[in-house]
């Protein structure tokens, strides 16, 4: 199994940056894609940015220019670099680990709360 936990979160001013961490332990050989998702009070858990293990990045159209996903492999970390925050960008972040064990499966972290203020 594979276990993720992020650290970053934190309030912030519109504005401002933020940058997320999020590390895997466990079985972390069998990781392939992992992501940034996040949830807002009210919506749905949406995608944020992924990154494969080849270093393909994908981003949502709300946060692409403001948003830069990076993972250290030596590391077993995926980081978040959140850059001109606005106030819509406040929800919880969730890391998100996509691992063979042999069938394909999703590692969820616990989230950690961003919040920006106007």
């Amino acid at each position: 199994q594979v276990q993720l936990v992020e650290t970053g979160g934190g309030l912030v001013q519109a504005g401002g940056s933020l940058r997320l961490s999020c590390a895997a332990s466990g079985s972390t050989r069998s990781i392939t894609d992992m992501a940034w998702y996040r949830q807002a009070p009210g919506k749905q858990r949406e995608l944020v940015a992924s990154i494969s293990s080849g270093g393909t990045t994908n981003y949502a159209d709300s946060v692409k220019g403001r948003v830069t996903i990076s993972r250290d492999s030596d590391k077993n970390t995926v980081y978040l670099q959140m850059n001109s925050l606005k106030p819509e960008d406040t929800a919880v972040y969730y890391c998100n680990a996509q691992y063979f064990n042999p069938l394909i499966r999703f590692s969820w972290g616990q989230g950690t709360q961003v919040t920006v203020s106007s």
